[in-house]
């Protein structure tokens, strides 16, 4: 087995949507970013790769590439998900937090646990998604950004083998 940890986080725009596991939430702000800044899906990708000891998002899809310019990061994960099977390697679990002060995410996450399982091509009971606030402190508790967390254990062949 190999575990790897992801986290991301991104400055609030009122000008932007809010993409989260590639779910658009309703929202009176969204996230900036060179692609669609889906935090979440983000901090996946790393912890996908670092399980994999492949880097991080930012050297496989880097924002000075205009190919990546407004991208879903679906398309992103959708690659990675490829990588892991190249790798020899399956999704053990990935378990994620997302640290916001709003909007509330209870009735969404669901949804977004079942896209991410279904990106990924795995059963959704292998995906836990978590919903956090940072208590008002900090630029997270300001709303001027959004974080996710994700840690990913892959199984699979040895690397020595």
């Amino acid at each position: 087995m190999r575990i790897g940890l992801g986290f991301d986080i991104h400055k609030t725009d009122k000008s932007r949507k809010l993409i989260l596991g590639g779910i658009e939430i309703p929202s009176d702000f969204g996230l900036v970013g060179h692609s669609d800044a889906d935090v979440l899906i983000h901090a996946i990708i790393d912890s996908i790769l670092g399980a994999l000891g492949k880097g991080d998002i930012g050297e496989w899809f880097p924002d000075t590439d205009k190919k990546y310019k407004d991208i879903s990061s679906v398309k992103l994960l959708e690659q990675i998900r490829d990588l892991v099977k190249k790798e020899g390697k399956q999704i053990g679990n990935i378990d994620c937090n997302i640290i916001l002060e709003k909007p509330k995410l209870k009735e969404y996450k669901e949804k977004i646990k079942n896209n991410i399982a279904s990106i990924l091509k795995i059963s959704s009971d292998q995906v836990n998604i978590k919903a956090k606030t940072n208590e008002g402190m900090g630029c997270i508790g300001r709303g001027e950004a959004v974080e996710a967390q994700s840690i990913c254990i892959l199984r699979g062949r040895s690397c020595l083998s």
